[in-house]
Formats: C-alpha cells, structure tokens, sequence
C-alpha cells in the first residue's frame, strides 16, 4: 500500500490549460475513483499519474517520493487500460508474466505470480488459452492479472470497463471492489459512469474543465453537493432543477418565489451567504422526493409526458406547466419523478405531486451550494 500526493500540478497543451492547480492526497489503500464528464481532465490526470504525460509545473509524490520526473517503468505503478492492451500471440500466462520477464525476475518467481494473479482471478484454466479465445470479460481479468503480477505501489484503472456489456459491467464491479479489499492495495480508477463511481469508491474526485470541483465519500457528494454542477452529476435519475427569485432575506432564513409553487422557506442557509433580495437562484429535488401526492409542504401538478417502468420503480417525466424548470449542467429541464410499484398514472394524465423543503437544495447564482449539510441516512 502507497500514498499519492498532488502537489499543485497542472497540465498545457500550448494554450489549453488542461489541468488546474490538482491537489490531491490518496492515502494508502485508498479507492479513488475520478468522475466527470468528457473532457474534464480526469484521464489526462490519471495519465499524468503514471507519467505518460508530463505535467507542465507542480509534484507528484508515490509513496513518499518524487516521481514527477522519472519514467512510467520507475513509479512503481501497474495501469488497466480500456482496450486491455493483451498481445494476441502469447497465451494469458505470457501475457501475464510479461511485465515480469522485461524486468528480468527469474522463471519461477514470474511463474509464482502468475499463479498467485490466476488464483485470486479465478483463470487459472485460461493460462494456456490467447486473447482470441476469451470473452471480453476474460479478457479484462487478464489485463488486470498483468497489472497484479508487478505488485506495484499504485493500481491505475482508465474506463476498464466501458467495452463490457451491462450485465458484466455490474459483475466486474464486484470483482473489482472485492480484488481491492484481497489485495488492500491503492487503487485509482477513472470513469465517465456515475454509478460505477457510486458503488465501488471509498472517495470520488469530481472534476470539472480541468479543476477539481468536489472530493468525498460517495454518500457525502450524493446529500451534501459543493455545488450545482455536482448535484446534478451524481445521482440517477438527475436532480430536477426549479428556478427562483429571492423574495425575503433575514440573517440565514431566506424565502424563495418560484412560479408555480406557493414560497419556499430555508431556515437552513449557510452563514456568510451573501444572498440579497430579487437575486436568481435554483432550487434542486432529487427525483425520489417528489412524492405523487397532496399531503406534502409544497405541492404543484404536472402533465405526464412518458413513463420508464423498471420494474422496483418507474421514472415518470412531466411538464411541470407554469413550473419554471431550468436544465442541469448534464441532464435535462423535464420534472422527473419515481413511482414505486403501486398505481402508475397514465400518460397524458395530470398529477399532483409535492415535496417538503427539508428534501430541497438551494443553489446560489454562482451555482454553490446554499443549504447547510444534510444529515447523511436522515
């Protein structure tokens, strides 16, 4: 197990400033995985890691020591790749035991490795079989087996799993979740999927246009965002966004008019808010506290426009009417909701639905997060 420390690092390619100021610390034994949406940085950084790219100022610390200048051979680090990168002419004991035989270890100690790698991912009757022959599941454990064999100080992992179909995504993200507490051994695993991030992550790093933008637990970025953009990343389906308008401002008590629904009060907002009257903020509900009902704080209808039945639950989208939505950074502007497994309303009907304002989220106009943190499990 190995820390590994950003320093300050950022990444140019002539005038595009890739990477910016990324401090990071990973401790040891840590499952980190890095999310965002194409073109954030986050395989840039990643490749910066293990030295395939070169960062243009800033330090990179693998256990303990700089790295930031010497070679991929030389930091101690083993990288997955999305197109698992095997050689098709060797068998998977070869293409295993690689890594090893270009770094001179003796026959048998290579031949151990490759067994303990075999063992701990279930192949051993593929050793003898090339890359031709295995499935795109095989496949990865096989790549992944390469990386094992090196026991290097730093796993690395780019989008392993986006070449796999659905239902062997979700087993290798067990897989992948389990070889980390086997090996307890530092992982940092870069994807585009939210839900893989969601499951398999002890922290994610959010990133946005080459800048971190929110590092935590799964559960702490899910209830308690730093901003919009991450509310809106992290959670599926996205958190529906209303338009507002300050009406009333006392201390960290503020009131909110959004058209269609009758004032929203916080009595939770964060000191030093800065908030004045008639500025325009958004106010974000998870689609799980919309509740198809008229008991609740604050109520509105809406127009059923299609419904998504997935069986334990179905995703109904709605135009909301007079409700003014406004689009998230990464989703839509429909009013989505969950209906459990009772009654599902038809579509073309109008149903009511509402919610309480301890569920809601108030976001500044520069998109920062407004309400204070929400208890995690409440």
């Amino acid at each position: 197990m190995s820390n590994v420390t950003l320093k300050n690092v950022n990444k140019h390619y002539g005038p595009f400033h890739a990477l910016k100021n990324i401090d990071l610390d990973i401790v040891p034994g840590e499952f980190v995985v890095m999310v965002g949406p194409s073109g954030c940085g986050k395989s840039t950084l990643l490749k910066t890691i293990a030295g395939l790219e070169e960062v243009t100022n800033g330090t990179i610390d693998i256990a303990g020591r700089d790295v930031t200048r010497e070679e991929p051979g030389d930091r101690g680090i083993a990288m997955v790749f999305q197109s698992y990168a095997l050689y098709p002419h060797m068998t998977v004991r070869q293409n295993m035991g690689f890594g090893l035989r270009i770094m001179k270890r003796p026959a048998d100690e290579i031949e151990a490795a490759v067994q303990r790698a075999a063992k701990i991912l279930r192949i051993e009757e593929l050793l003898e079989k090339k890359p031709a022959q295995l499935s795109g599941g095989q496949r990865q454990r096989v790549a992944i087996g390469r990386a094992i064999t090196r026991e290097p100080h730093v796993f690395l992992f780019d989008e392993p799993l986006s070449n796999l179909d659905a239902a062997l995504r979700t087993q290798m993200r067990v897989e992948l979740a389990t070889l980390h507490k086997d090996l307890n051994a530092t992982m940092i695993y870069v994807t585009h999927d939210q839900i893989e991030a969601m499951t398999m992550a002890d922290r994610i790093v959010v990133l946005r246009a080459g800048v971190i933008e929110q590092v935590g637990t799964p559960l702490g970025l899910y209830h308690n965002p730093a901003n919009r953009f991450v509310a809106s990343f992290l959670g599926s389906p996205r958190m529906n966004f209303f338009e507002g308008k300050i009406t009333n401002v006392e201390d960290r008590r503020v009131v909110v008019d959004v058209e269609g629904l009758p004032p929203l009060t916080f009595g939770n907002i964060r000191e030093g808010h800065g908030l004045k009257q008639n500025a325009t903020v958004a106010v974000g509900v998870r689609p799980e506290h919309l509740r198809l009902s008229d008991d609740h704080e604050i109520q509105a209808q809406a127009k059923i426009r299609l419904s998504e039945q997935l069986g334990r639950e179905t995703v109904l989208y709605a135009d909301a009417g007079a409700l003014k939505t406004v689009g998230s950074d990464t989703g839509t502007s429909d009013v989505t909701l969950l209906a459990g497994q009772g009654d599902i309303p038809a579509e073309a009907s109008t149903v009511t639905f509402g919610f309480d304002t301890t569920s809601a989220y108030l976001f500044g106009p520069d998109g920062q997060t407004l309400t204070t943190e929400k208890t995690i499990g409440a």
